[in-house]
């Protein structure tokens, strides 16, 4: 079994910055690809940003320029630092991460911008 625990979200004001955590725990040889999603109440669930080892981060266009994805594999740990937030940025934030052809979810952690 694999777990991801996320840690992070909380309420900001527009313009301010949190940094989501998410840790893998259990049965893991490798990992790839980590990221994560978001959704939105009343929107469909997005890709926000994804990280596989040895290439490039992706993100959604909503996001470039503002969140940064990394990872450590050390600790099968991947971060979004997420800056200059705005209130479309609302959403509950799932982190996922594929292991040994399985997709594993967190369980969420809530991200509220304020205007």
């Amino acid at each position: 079994q694999v777990q991801l625990v996320e840690s992070g979200g909380g309420l900001v004001q527009a313009g301010g910055s949190l940094r989501l955590s998410c840790a893998a725990s259990g049965s893991i040889f490798s990992i790839d690809p980590m990221g994560w999603y978001r959704q939105a109440p009343g929107k469909q669930r997005e890709l926000v940003a994804a990280v596989i080892s040895g290439v490039s981060p992706n993100y959604a266009d909503s996001v470039k320029g503002r969140f940064t994805i990394s990872r450590d594999n050390a600790k099968n740990t991947v971060y979004l630092q997420m800056d200059r937030l705005k209130p479309e940025d609302t959403a509950l934030y799932y982190c996922v991460a594929d292991v040994r052809f399985q997709r594993y979810w967190g369980q969420g952690t809530q991200v509220t911008v304020s205007s």
